[in-house]
């Protein structure tokens, strides 16, 4: 079942299109990455799928619950005591402190053992001893993990995160991502990250969503993404269909595309091209896809000319600011031969 799923949704303020025609599909289970520039429309992206903000035209489905559409706010159903969100600054009370803020929402919604939940989600966020205090005492980056506390309130099924990461030093930005991933895996939490840091969305989502102008770019999954990014080998002979045929028989799992000029990549199976933030593994073996040696050694051996032999890389960061710019030239184009 998806979670989100969003076919054609815009926001016009006059004659600007905030959010121009989005399309985007969140599967239930997934951590999405909700990536692009700032003023590319992430926010407004989320306001709309949390209700805060009406639609000018489109669909927005939550939970299979069609929300939105054609201009008006539908109805959401059960949708709304099943999303939790913090989007830009959290709404807090200054005044109270960190324990009463997330008693009041847990009152005005109807928790059941309410104090059982505070004291939970206090923990959580690693904030047990600060409990106690008055928010207005508390740092940006302390306000962030009440904030994500507060959206956790009432244990919703998906949460929506609008750059969760502002104002955290490494230790609380490692420890709430370390969270993120147990509401994950252990509470099956559906959870969308807006953020600029994509080193740390590298770390926890399994799916990513890049958005440009308005408009979404590309989808794709993590398996994906490393996928293009890993190391290969590329490969040129004097008879590329039975240079593939060989390749094929010999690397059992390895992935293959056929090039325009016939050249051959051969790249590892899905997941384990490991890829990484800020460059591609320099050693393909170590990826998980064949080396340079063993692509020549298995050609010498079939007696095959080889024209040319080298390794591809492709940086992570680069690919997102590609994407990012409009993807023009990021996503890869279809092959002649792209077989498994």
């Amino acid at each position: 079942m998806n979670a989100i799923d969003i076919r054609g949704l815009t926001k016009r303020y006059g004659k600007t299109f905030a959010v121009d025609h989005l399309n985007m599909r969140v599967v239930s289970g997934d951590i999405y990455g909700f990536v692009g520039k700032n003023g590319a429309g992430k926010s407004t992206t989320m306001k709309m799928i949390a209700g805060l903000t009406t639609p000018t035209s489109g669909e927005l489905a939550l939970f299979n619950s069609v929300s939105a559409g054609q201009g008006r706010a539908g109805s959401f159903s059960a949708a709304p005591s099943r999303i939790g969100a913090l989007i830009e600054e959290p709404g807090v009370m200054p005044n109270f402190s960190a324990g009463e803020n997330l008693m009041m929402k847990a009152l005005a919604m109807g928790v059941v053992r309410p104090r059982k939940q505070v004291v939970e989600l206090l923990q959580l966020v690693g904030l047990e001893a600060a409990g106690s205090r008055k928010v207005k005492k508390f740092s940006q980056g302390m306000k962030q993990r009440l904030g994500l506390a507060l959206a956790l309130v009432g244990s919703p099924d998906l949460l929506l995160l609008d750059e969760p990461f502002n104002g955290m030093d490494p230790e609380t930005t490692r420890d709430l991502r370390r969270a993120l991933v147990r509401l994950n895996q252990e509470r099956g939490v559906t959870i969308v990250i807006s953020s600029h840091v994509l080193d740390q969305l590298m770390r926890v989502c399994t799916r990513f969503g890049v958005i440009a102008a308005g408009r979404m770019v590309r989808e794709f999954t993590d398996e994906e993404l490393h996928a293009t990014c890993g190391s290969s080998v590329r490969v040129r002979t004097a008879d590329p269909a039975r240079a593939l045929a060989i390749l094929e028989e010999r690397l059992a799992g390895a992935t293959f595309r056929m090039e325009p000029d016939q050249a051959i990549v051969v790249s590892g199976g899905a997941r384990s091209a490991a890829a990484s933030f800020g460059g591609a593994s320099t050693d393909p073996a170590a990826s998980g896809a064949p080396s340079v040696e063993d692509v020549s050694r298995i050609l010498h051996e079939a007696d095959q000319v080889v024209l040319e032999l080298s390794v591809l890389e492709r940086d992570i960061e680069d690919y997102f600011v590609e994407l990012m710019d409009g993807g023009a030239s990021a996503a890869p184009g279809p092959s002649p031969v792209d077989r498994r």
